[in-house]
């Protein structure tokens, strides 16, 4: 189940907490609930993804991004992700999250995501994430405008570049087929 109860605290204390800059580090305090683990006593996998929503939220509301997506009617959208797991999160850890944004392009920003405990990462997560309207992405320039950021481009790593390319490889399926009709043969 999506922790909703989580998410709306995450939010909360993000729309009275410090501001934070569009190209900052949110870092959460986070625990790993039983509603978190899978049958392996664990930190689910998916779950980890899940947990990875409230950094980009903290970090959306604190730096202003979810102030002018709602003014503008706009909405957000998760477009892909890479994720790497190195280490077992057990239950009733407490693991911190970071997020931050590494760059963009015309469509996309690109977030960088850590689940860490110990000192040590357990989890990592290359996220590109949109800006929607009705007729569809907005570029990402023009979100910058309303955010009062714009020509904001930090140059994008090289590994992030590198994952870009290999998503533009990867086969994907064909636009949905028309419902054409054909045409009967003349008799």
């Amino acid at each position: 189940m999506y922790p909703y109860l989580r998410s709306a605290r995450v939010l909360l204390a993000a729309q009275f907490g410090p501001r934070l800059d569009f190209d900052g580090e949110s870092v959460l305090k986070l625990w790993v609930g039983l509603g978190d683990i899978d049958v392996f006593w664990e930190l689910n996998n998916g779950r980890h993804l899940t947990l990875m929503d409230l950094g980009r939220f903290d970090l959306g509301v604190r730096s202003g991004l979810v102030k002018v997506v709602h003014r503008e009617g706009w909405g957000l959208t998760v477009g892909g992700a890479s994720v790497r797991f190195r280490h077992r999160v057990p239950p009733l850890s407490r693991v911190l999250l970071r997020s931050r944004v590494v760059g963009r392009d015309d469509r996309w920003f690109y977030f960088h995501q850590k689940i860490e405990r110990r000192g040590r990462v357990c989890s990592a997560a290359l996220v590109r994430t949109a800006v929607v309207a009705n007729r569809g992405v907005v570029p990402v320039e023009r979100v910058l405008e309303a955010m009062g950021r714009p020509g904001w481009a930090p140059a994008l790593p090289e590994w992030v570049r590198a994952w870009i390319r290999a998503e533009g490889e990867r086969p994907w399926p064909a636009a949905r087929p028309t419902m054409e009709r054909k045409e009967e043969p003349a008799q």
